[in-house]
Formats: structure tokens, C-alpha cells, sequence
């Protein structure tokens, strides 16, 4: 039966709720993390061809966005349902959410495989990089239902109380994915097409099992035909809450687009190699994170819907503080071993060099990182979408593109100034976000 948050302790529902789904997101990462591992070690192209699948990330963020569109929109409307008692309501969500996500990713399929080579060399692609940049894409490309149907159809999943369940949409796709890369990648000595290849086979998996539990779960809200019929007042509903999901991995695209391109003119391929293996250290630093702020979206929402402000409170505050001393800590350990994470992805001397040096300026002030996602997924949670989209603009287009643009024009930063965008915007951006969060939602709860 689905699960009801507004029992029992918040903190404990919460951790329910964010430790499948954190294991779930890391087995997720596994999917692009391995692949890149496998690429950046390739005897003599490893740091090219990983390069070249650097310059895929805005398109793959993009598709990403589209799902979270989707799915952040209508997961948190569809826990606000339930806490409501509204199952009719919900179970409409649930299958608009699905339509949207069939017809999104045949538009984007068509469009990206159409421009993906013009696409390649606006976000930074040169001659060296392209060659492995088109050819991972290109097989990409054929995996984008199955990837939206993932990203945005699982959260559903744990919305109904079944994070674990969820968490196994990731394991199963990500130990697939595990099991083909070595073959296909080097036993078939496919290099990047193989890891493309790999992914797409994992996530038609995982889309699969996510499926057949929404039409056949245990549960008594299920994905039926006849609510799948878009609805008007329902998709504009989901749309303006998931929005903010959206702007939030948009601008990641954004700001993926004007680094490569930047560190292109500063530093040449060898450094957008690196901020390839720093968006993956990122992703990585900020699972517990990301974890904890997902698993406190529905719980949120749930006794927000059942007219529990107390409930809701007690929940900000537990995301609020695991967050800090989390990130807190994290930071302190890439500080200290900075090579360490570099050379998960490259064994090449100059790579290791720089990237340590890159690493730690990137991750100065991390801390202050959690306060934006706890802000942002409290506004998620509650429903408030505009105060949600507005700082996600802040952080991304307001402050790290310009930084990202000019830092490296002041007192010869050069590249550094492109890495030390990134602490600069976390600092601003998180406490603005965190700050309002509490004026305007916690202390009127």
C-alpha cells in the first residue's frame, strides 16, 4: 500500500525515503561515471575521445531537463494528492506526465540527431574531439525515451512510498550497464560507441521495469489509458511547478555550453577534459545531497497537503542541517586529496596536475551549495514554483555565466577564473535562496 508521511517521525520518513533513493541516483551516475572511467583510460585516445564525450553534456543535461520538466512537476502535485485524499486527481497526473514524456522525446530524438554535428561544435567540439563526440551522441540519441521515462517517471514511484523500488529502476540498468561497457567497449573494441551503446541497452532495462510496475505495481493508483488524455489545468500544473526542475538543469546546460567553450579559448581540449572530470566528481560529491533534498520533496508535500505545518517545518530543518555537515566534510576531503579523484578518471601526468590545482579552487565554499538545494526543494515540495524557478535562474544564468565569461579577462586568471565561478555563485546563490526560503515559507508555516 502506499505509504502515509503523515505519520510517525519526519526525520525517519525522510530517511526512508533518501537513502534508496541516494544509492538509486549513485547507481544512476554509474550509467555515465563508468563509461567515462572506461573512455578516459583507452591506450592512447583516452583523453581525447573523453574530451569528446565532455562535449555531449549539454545535449544529454538537455534531455535531462526535459524529464524533470515532467517528472519534479508532477511527482511533488501528485504526493500533495495523495496527502489530500484526491486518488482521481493523482492518477490524472500521472498519466498527463506520461503522455507529455512520449511526445517530448520523439521531438527531441528527431532534433538532436538531425543538428547533432553543428550542435557538437557550438558547445565547444574541435576537430580532435569531434570525431568521438558525434559518434557517442549519435548512438545516444536512440535511448531518449527510455532515459525520460526513467528520470521522469520513477519519482512517481518513491511519490507512492516504494523508494526502494525505485532505487532498483537504477541498480538493475546501472549493473547491466556495468556488465556490457568492458565488452562492448573493449571486447568489441568499439570504444566510445560501445559505452553509448551499453547505456542505451541499460536504460530501455530500467524503463521497462519502471513500467511494468506504474501499470502493474502493487498498488491501488495506477498508469491507466484513460487518464492519459492531456488535461489542460493538469499539464499547465506540472509545467509551472516543474519548471523549476527544468530551469535548474537548463541552466546546467548553460553553463556546460559557456565553460567548454571558455576553457576552448583558454586552456585548449586538455582542459575541457578536466571539467569533464570535475562535472563528474561534482555528481558524485553531491549525491547525499541530492538524495536528501528528493527524499524530502514528497514527505514535504505529503503533510503540507494534510494541513500539517509542524510536520513540514521539522522536515526543513532535518534537510537543512544533514545538508551543511554533510557538504561540510565532503569539502574538507577533496581539499585534502584532490589528485585522488582526478586520477579515477585519467592516469596522464599533465591531466592529474591541473585537475588537482581546478579541483580545489571548483570546490571552495561547497558548503554553501546545500543551502541552495534545501531552498529549491522546499519550494518544489510546497508547490511554490516561481520562487523555485527564480533562484534557479539566479545562481546559473544571473551569476555563473558572467563570471564564467569575465573572471578569466581579470589579472590573468585565464582558466582559473573559469573554476572559480563556480564557489563564487554557491556562496551568493545559496544563502539569497536559503535566506528567502526562510522569511517567506518556514516561519509563516
Amino acid at each position: 500500500m502506499p505509504r502515509d508521511f503523515s505519520v510517525g517521525k519526519v526525520w525517519t520518513n525522510i530517511t526512508a525515503q533518501a537513502v534508496p533513493l541516494t544509492i538509486a541516483q549513485l547507481v544512476q551516475l554509474l550509467y555515465n561515471i563508468v563509461d567515462r572511467i572506461y573512455i578516459g583510460h583507452l591506450p592512447e585516445v583516452g583523453s581525447l575521445a573523453l574530451t569528446g564525450v565532455g562535449i555531449t553534456f549539454p545535449i544529454t543535461t538537455l534531455i535531462l531537463a526535459f524529464a524533470n520538466l515532467f517528472g519534479t512537476g508532477g511527482a511533488p502535485l501528485f504526493s500533495i494528492e495523495r496527502g489530500a485524499r484526491n486518488e482521481e486527481k493523482a492518477r490524472e497526473i500521472m498519466g498527463n506526465v506520461f503522455t507529455m514524456i512520449l511526445i517530448a522525446s520523439a521531438i527531441i530524438m528527431v532534433f538532436c540527431y538531425a543538428l547533432r554535428v553543428p550542435m557538437l561544435y557550438l558547445f565547444g567540439a574541435s576537430d580532435d574531439t569531434i570525431v568521438y563526440a558525434e559518434s557517442y551522441l549519435r548512438i545516444y540519441i536512440f535511448g531518449v525515451l527510455f532515459s525520460m521515462i526513467v528520470t521522469g517517471m520513477n519519482g512517481f514511484i518513491s511519490s507512492l512510498g516504494f523508494p526502494r523500488t525505485a532505487m532498483w529502476t537504477t541498480i538493475i540498468g546501472a549493473v547491466l550497464n556495468l556488465i556490457l561497457d568492458p565488452i562492448f567497449i573493449f571486447g568489441f573494441s568499439m570504444g566510445v560507441e560501445g559505452a553509448a551503446l551499453a547505456t542505451v541497452i541499460s536504460q530501455c532495462v530500467s524503463a521497462v521495469w519502471v513500467m511494468h510496475f506504474l501499470i502493474a505495481g502493487k498498488t491501488n493508483i495506477t498508469l491507466k489509458l484513460r487518464y492519459m488524455k492531456l488535461k489542460r489545468r493538469t499539464v499547465a500544473n506540472v509545467l509551472g511547478l516543474g519548471v523549476s526542475g527544468f530551469m535548474q538543469q537548463a541552466t546546467n546546460c548553460l553553463v556546460q555550453i559557456v565553460c567548454n567553450v571558455t576553457l576552448q579559448n583558454y586552456g585548449g581540449d586538455l582542459y575541457v577534459g578536466i571539467m569533464t572530470i570535475i562535472n563528474s566528481v561534482r555528481e558524485i560529491a553531491t549525491l547525499p545531497v541530492t538524495g536528501i533534498s528528493s527524499g524530502g520533496q514528497p514527505v514535504l508535500g505529503y503533510n503540507y497537503g494534510a494541513k500539517k505545518p509542524d510536520r513540514v517545518k521539522e522536515g526543513i530543518r532535518f534537510m537543512a542541517v544533514t545538508g551543511i555537515v554533510y557538504t561540510a566534510i565532503m569539502w574538507l576531503v577533496i581539499e585534502a586529496f584532490p589528485a585522488a579523484f582526478i586520477r579515477i578518471f585519467s592516469n596522464d601526468a599533465r591531466t592529474i596536475e591541473l585537475g588537482a590545482r581546478a579541483l580545489r579552487i571548483y570546490f571552495m565554499g561547497f558548503v554553501f551549495m546545500s543551502l541552495q538545494f534545501m531552498g529549491q526543494s522546499t519550494f518544489v515540495g510546497l508547490g511554490k514554483a516561481k520562487r523555485a524557478v527564480f533562484f534557479s535562474i539566479l545562481r546559473k544564468v544571473v551569476i555563473v555565466v558572467p563570471l564564467t565569461i569575465f573572471l578569466p579577462t581579470l589579472m590573468g586568471l585565464g582558466t582559473d577564473g573559469v573554476f572559480l565561478a563556480e564557489p563564487i555563485s554557491n556562496l551568493i546563490g545559496g544563502l539569497a535562496c536559503f535566506i528567502t526560503m526562510y522569511i517567506t515559507v518556514y516561519r509563516k508555516l
